[in-house]
């Protein structure tokens, strides 16, 4: 797999045009929107007589409204017509709404200014889709996490900067209308002169024909959407990340106010720490899933969103200044830094949660039916945003505080996830095998990119641990249907582990020839499906430390079902605690330390027709090396 930073991909031109047209979007969104905002906060007379609450209120709601309007509608023109062309389209609309915007800002006409929001809304809606399906096409699959943790960082940092400078920007004196009227046109052209340089991306079903009904295309959407149990529970889960975010972000400018008694600067830096956190969060993944798709790290972000969010309550509850302060002075309250601490582990942790869900759903949705199931997924969002408001809302006549917001919101995030992971035990089971990798194993994979991204295929390895399913499961970007002897299976926690993997238990024939024939079956039934398939040919485990002889059961497989073989071997397992080796065990664990080092050599795809059994164990011993 390629090795090469995250941040390499900013020089190149299949991804670094994107980027910056997706930031200038957000950037430009978060200008406008705020300056409009601020300006009918601090000058209401001189546009409306209308009450400023009420269109605090109605603004957002119009920027959201048209992602569950034409959402479905805009996920088909993705799928039907060419990415880069329908970019530059989304561009020059932008440049049309912010000059509209301009005639509103320097006439006074706030209905105008009203239409240009909803406007925004709708060039957010349409570029959405488009957005998180451009990446799958031209990035590989090691880049993906990256590249998604690039988008993430950019869009959050494009809005932080946005609602910063639109606050500025309008309250100048004697120019601001005219900054942010202007600023906004120059911002849009920026960001169409970017989208010029984004690389030809060929439609994925130019056949397909326009449903303009939204109801039931996005009914269609999501009921094609449920038939990928990982993929929608993925949906889910990211709608939940935007219900979670829009109950605490909109607590913010109250929580700055009256009870840190900070002003506005104050909740600028509870926003710029928040939004630092997502962005390090999210460039983090890359190197903590090791280049590959690693939704383990998402039950990882969701315990430390609950974790943080308990603690944010607390933290609050045991600020005690009562003085009016700036962000400087309350920096230096007692107190301060832990209430910050906790928001941008938040963010950090949001980030971890959130970028490999959207890797998933690129990787294993229907390539045709990608930019269709993005745009489901904008369409729940913005449902589940619409819910959060509602929900705050509630809590808030119930006579909750806002820090009691924060808490009941970490403890429903907690009772969430660990519903949906239920459901899904792989999210689970990838996050067990994740933490062993990082806590007691230093794993280095060889040749890993010679496994393959998609198709079926028979893995070949040695068997050394009780631990080999989990270190391979944590190299691979794929899931992996294990065939093991039918006792290691049954042994207590490690059969919780190997049944949510949905491992193919297997006895010899002798001792149980049912069991043994409903494996095989087992197996050709998901290499029929499209599955990988890893077998330990020598049967059980080495008590030696050297391979054993290889058994004749992947000719079996192979013969109900021919496909490709990938023969591989673990070294550096042999003396751990869990090999049997026949030396003290805790001695054993001592002397290797933590962070044992092992290695996942993969060697090079054989055809069904070179395999054999003598032929396998020669090339896995080859592939071990003397190192055991």
């Amino acid at each position: 797999m390629s090795q090469q930073s995250q941040f390499a991909l900013m020089t190149q031109r299949r991804f670094a045009p994107f980027f910056w047209t997706q930031f200038l979007g957000a950037f430009n969104d978060n200008v406008f929107k705020t300056a409009l905002l601020t300006i009918l906060t601090f000058d209401a007379l001189s546009w409306t007589t209308l009450d400023v609450g009420l269109l605090n209120q109605l603004i957002p709601g119009l920027f959201i409204l048209p992602f569950v309007l034409f959402s479905a509608t805009s996920g088909q023109f993705a799928d039907k017509f060419e990415k880069a062309g329908l970019a530059r389209k989304v561009k020059l609309l932008e440049i049309a709404i912010m000059s509209m915007a301009a005639f509103g800002w320097m006439t006074h006409n706030l209905w105008v200014l009203i239409a240009a929001v909803a406007g925004m809304g709708i060039h957010s809606t349409l570029f959405g889709p488009v957005k998180y399906a451009y990446l799958p096409q031209h990035l590989k699959t090691d880049e993906l996490v990256g590249g998604n943790g690039l988008i993430e960082m950019g869009t959050f940092v494009g809005i932080l900067i946005g609602e910063i400078l639109g606050a500025m920007l309008v309250v100048h004196q004697p120019w601001g209308v005219q900054l942010v009227a202007f600023g906004a046109i120059a911002i849009a052209v920026l960001g169409y002169l970017a989208s010029l340089k984004i690389p030809v991306s060929p439609a994925p079903e130019p056949e397909l024909n326009i449903n303009w009904n939204p109801v039931s295309e996005t009914i269609r959407n999501i009921s094609f959407s449920k038939q990928n149990r990982p993929v929608f529970l993925s949906l889910l889960g990211n709608s939940w990340f935007w219900f979670y975010g829009a109950i605490v972000l909109a607590q913010f400018p109250l929580y700055a106010k009256n009870y840190l008694h900070g002003d506005h600067s104050v909740f600028v830096l509870l926003l710029t720490v928040f939004s630092f956190g997502i962005g390090a969060g999210s460039l983090l993944c890359e190197k903590l899933s090791g280049h590959k798709v690693e939704i383990g790290l998402v039950p990882f972000g969701a315990i430390g969103l609950s974790l943080f969010g308990l603690d944010l309550y607390f933290s609050s509850v045991s600020y005690t200044n009562t003085l009016a302060v700036g962000a400087l002075d309350f920096v230096r309250q007692t107190g301060s830094l832990r209430i910050l601490a906790d928001i941008v582990l938040l963010g950090i942790f949001g980030g971890l949660y959130i970028v490999p869900l959207f890797a998933l759903i690129q990787t294993r949705c229907d390539p045709k039916h990608l930019s269709r199931t993005i745009a489901g997924m904008n369409i729940l969002n913005a449902l589940f945003m619409v819910v959060a408001s509602l929900a705050a809302s509630a809590m808030l006549l119930k006579g909750f505080t806002i820090p009691q917001i924060f808490m009941a919101t970490a403890i429903l995030n907690a009772i969430v996830v660990v519903y949906i992971f239920s459901l899904v035990p792989e999210f689970l089971m990838r996050f067990i095998a994740w933490l062993l990798i990082h806590t007691v194993y230093k794993v280095r994979t060889v040749n890993a990119d010679s496994l393959p991204s998609e198709g079926a295929g028979v893995m070949v390895c040695n068997h050394v641990s009780y631990m080999d399913a989990i270190v391979i499961v944590a190299c691979s970007p794929r899931p992996i249907r294990f065939v093991m002897d039918h006792r290691i299976f049954k042994i207590p926690f490690l059969s919780w582990v190997f049944r949510t993997a949905k491992a193919i238990p297997i006895a010899p024939a002798k001792e149980d020839p049912w069991l043994m024939e409903k494996a095989y079956v087992d197996i050709a039934q998901a290499l029929h499906e499209g599955e990988l398939v890893c077998i330990f040919p020598e049967g059980k485990l080495t008590a030696t430390g050297e391979l054993n002889e290889f058994k004749g059961g992947v000719m079996k497989i192979l013969e109900r079902t021919p496909v490709p073989v990938y023969p591989m071997a673990l070294r550096g397992l042999w003396g751990s605690f869990f090999s049997r080796d026949k030396t003290n065990p805790f001695e054993r664990a001592f002397r290797r330390g933590p962070f044992s080092k092992l290695e996942l050599v993969v060697g090079d795809v054989m055809l069904p027709t070179e395999v054999t059994p003598e032929v396998l164990q020669k090339e896995v011993k080859t592939l071990r090396g003397d190192w055991r």
